[in-house]
């Protein structure tokens, strides 16, 4: 748990906004190949680790690097930034948020996300409380600029890439609080799979595909590249913690349906036997608005059962936490399928 604790928290501060993911990739592609495992990368940038088996079979595991982030749409005449998101969140998840916006050359310029009112001497309460939107929300940036030109000249540009700071702190009980950690938490946790197979040293019978898509935050992440003969798909990303969901941050989660409609039910059925027979702490949940890979991939045409587990995470698309036990029992969990 130290090494995947450690490779997760300095993977939450590596930015890897969907369709800029390059530099968190490589820590995953490196981190891979050092375990000793075959790695490639797809045309479309996801990372894939192969284990190879004892048969012609195969199962895909899969989690995402790409997180929520925004690029500049427009460059105001009082030297202002407005953004386009990328991925879905809401406005005031982010306001307040310190960011940091990378021209193309790949200088990094700071700033912060801020509504067009903020300030209560400026505007009055009424004002000042109206509900957020992202057609009011505005990048200050920590730059002495007055105009577009001013802004133009540090080398921004419409297209420009906004990273969000994600504040990632590991408390001493247990709790990892951080922006991304849906799916940062899942890659980790993919990591930490292939470790202990790899101690084991065991094969297992199937040929086992770990698979880090960099696009499912914009919905196409598992769409592309999958290899042949796969039995089953297990998308590892977040459960969603909130009042009137089951998912907990100590727990991992099964889903049981989302968005997109029931996952396999014989797999599910499966993972809930494999979570009782084994000690695991685990619940079973439904999440009317979310989606994952493994939803991308039979999208796509994949004949396999598909699944999808993850740690519990709260206030997911904002600050979110989960806590360590959740992470070590998804990551039994998963060794324990991949096993098989």
């Amino acid at each position: 748990m130290q090494n995947t604790m450690e490779f997760l928290m300095q993977l939450l501060r590596t930015r890897s906004v969907t369709g800029n993911t390059d530099l968190a990739a490589a820590m995953v592609r490196t981190k891979m190949e050092s375990l000793g495992l075959d790695v490639r990368v797809t045309n479309k940038g996801s990372v894939v680790a192969t284990m190879e088996g004892t048969t012609d079979d195969s199962a895909v595991i899969s989690a995402h690097i790409d997180t929520l982030g925004a690029v500049v749409s427009q460059i105001t005449s009082n030297g202002t930034l407005k953004y386009h998101c990328v991925g879905g969140f809401t406005a005031n998840s982010i306001e307040g948020e310190y960011c940091q916006v990378e021209t193309f050359s790949g200088r990094l310029i700071h700033g912060t996300i801020l509504f067009s009112k903020t300030s209560v001497h400026a505007f009055g309460r009424e004002k000042s409380s109206a509900k957020r939107s992202h057609g009011e929300m505005y990048i200050r940036l920590d730059a002495s600029v007055e105009s577009a030109e001013d802004v133009k000249e540090l080398g921004i540009s419409v297209g420009n890439y906004i990273h969000f700071e994600p504040r990632a702190t590991h408390l001493s009980n247990g709790f990892v609080k951080s922006r991304h950690i849906d799916d940062k938490a899942g890659v980790a946790i993919l990591v930490g799979v292939a470790q202990s197979l790899i101690k084991q040293n065991v094969k297992p019978q199937r040929n086992i595909h770990f698979l880090f898509t960099v696009h499912e935050e914009v919905g196409h992440g598992a769409a592309g590249w999958l290899p042949e003969n796969v039995s089953d798909f297990l998308a590892v990303d977040m459960g969603v913690c909130a009042p009137d969901q089951t998912s907990s941050e100590k727990k991992v989660t099964i889903c049981a349906a989302d968005s997109s409609g029931p996952y396999n039910y014989e797999l599910t059925k499966h993972l809930i036997n494999l979570s009782e027979m084994n000690g695991i702490s685990y619940v079973v949940d439904t999440f009317p608005f979310y989606g994952s890979d493994a939803g991308a991939a039979l999208r796509m045409g994949l004949d396999a059962r598909h699944a999808l587990v993850g740690p519990g995470v709260d206030t997911s698309h904002a600050i979110e936490r989960t806590h360590e036990d959740a992470i070590k029992a998804t990551i039994n969990l998963v060794t324990i399928f991949a096993m098989e």
